[in-house]
């Protein structure tokens, strides 16, 4: 980071820290306003009287501002780079390390808001983007989160009460999703994106997803299943319809069996049915993803493969069928990789010649998930396995913004 950037941050440090929700770093106001200055978008807390004249005037009298192309300078070249040309604004929430955010600036969007929780991950959100996410979203006044076209959340996934159903948004109280329904209740953006498990279909029996699209439906958004059946269906109709939104990264060129729901939402479009991403039939192999020489630290130890081996073999006699999952460079793909892969690396392992197998590295696990070499993964193996598992494929979601970014783009001609 450039002394000048540091001297930025440090003499808007006095303001932030007024406006900082609990659960927050100042750093994260900090860097929110220094990006919409420079970019020309809305201030987070504007809501609370903030203005960008009052900023500029702090930093012109510390010689930090002359005009919005120069300011522009001062900001660090990131290894993630922002749009080039921006065309519409999101907001990213429970963002992980961001790979949602780079699939929707890899097509026009600018990201104006984020909110991630957990500290390891904030950090390579920043060091990637060079813009530090806000923390604990329930703390967050939603009206001083800026305007925005798109709202994108890769939402926990919690269950519901039966008891008392509004078929509203108080049945989503107590629990994250509620959060975001909020936001979307007070800030209206034209479309939404929620990412999640597969299992979320069949959660609860399809209790939980019934919950989320009727709350979703009660404050005016769409989806590509019908209102009537979200009210009125049955649960298995519902799961049935649902199954359409279940995008598999196999698909989309990425060699790792990874299949998650991606709920497309939207309002005040003149739109009967989202066209989700067809699959574009690119062959995949694992080799693909695979580098050179790894270190040879990531060869499993001869008691751990043993381990590896006896377990898949009780597991096979009890008839769980669960194991460890071994693949070579000729491989179509992989299992998924999860959050746990840092333990023992069991879903996935690489095959080596005359020796135990391996885990992936840090930078084959990106590429696995579809990130550019130039996304630094942190500088944690533990904590680099953990945000790869826990993000998304970046290859499906450049695909669902497109379309997005089209519809988007579609409605304001129209309406034009």
């Amino acid at each position: 980071m450039s002394h000048t950037f540091q001297k930025i941050e440090a003499v808007l440090l006095p303001t932030a820290i007024q406006y900082t929700p609990e659960g927050s770093d100042p750093k994260a106001v900090i860097h929110q306003w220094i990006h919409a200055i420079a970019s020309d978008y809305p201030l987070f807390a504007e809501h609370q009287g903030i203005c960008k004249e009052h900023l500029i005037e702090i930093l012109k009298l510390s010689n930090l501002y002359k005009d919005k192309v120069t300011f522009k300078k001062k900001l660090p070249s990131t290894p993630i780079k922002p749009a080039i040309k921006s065309t519409f604004t999101f907001i990213d929430l429970f963002a992980g390390i961001g790979g949602t955010r780079l699939g929707f600036q890899k097509n026009g969007g600018t990201c104006v808001f984020t909110s991630e929780f957990e500290k390891n991950a904030q950090q390579t959100y920043f060091e990637n983007y060079g813009d530090y996410p806000f923390g604990d979203i329930t703390k967050i006044y939603v009206k001083n989160i800026p305007d925005h076209d798109v709202l994108v959340a890769g939402f926990p996934c919690q269950p519901f009460s039966h008891a008392g159903l509004k078929k509203g948004i108080d049945d989503t109280r107590g629990t994250l999703f509620h959060n975001i329904s909020n936001i979307l209740k007070d800030k209206q953006p034209k479309f939404a994106l929620l990412e999640n498990v597969k299992g979320l279909i069949s959660h609860d029996k399809g209790h939980t997803l019934q919950v989320i699209l009727r709350t979703l439906i009660s404050i005016g958004y769409n989806c590509n299943i019908d209102h009537e059946i979200i009210t009125r269906g049955s649960l298995k109709q519902l799961q049935t319809e649902a199954k359409k939104m279940v995008l598999k990264s196999v698909d989309f060129g990425v060699p790792q069996n990874r299949q998650r729901i991606y709920i497309v939402l939207w309002k005040n479009i003149d739109l009967k049915q989202f066209e989700y991403p067809a699959a574009i039939n690119t062959d995949t192999n694992v080799g693909s993803v695979l580098i050179d020489n790894p270190d040879p630290k990531y060869t499993i130890s001869d008691r751990l493969w043993e381990g590896h081996q006896r377990r898949k073999i009780d597991n096979a006699k009890n008839g769980k069928g669960f194991g460890f999952g071994i693949v070579n460079k000729d491989s179509l793909y992989t299992n998924t990789i999860s959050a746990r892969y840092y333990k023992d690396g069991s879903e996935i392992l690489i095959e080596q010649e005359d020796k135990n197998p391996r885990k992936l590295t840090p930078r084959e696990a990106a590429r696995l998930q579809g990130f550019p070499d130039e996304f630094l993964p942190n500088k944690s193996d533990v904590q680099a396995y953990k945000q790869f598992g826990n993000s998304v494929t970046v290859p499906v979601i450049v695909e669902l913004a497109k379309q997005i970014s089209f519809q988007l783009k579609k409605n304001t001609h129209d309406i034009a």
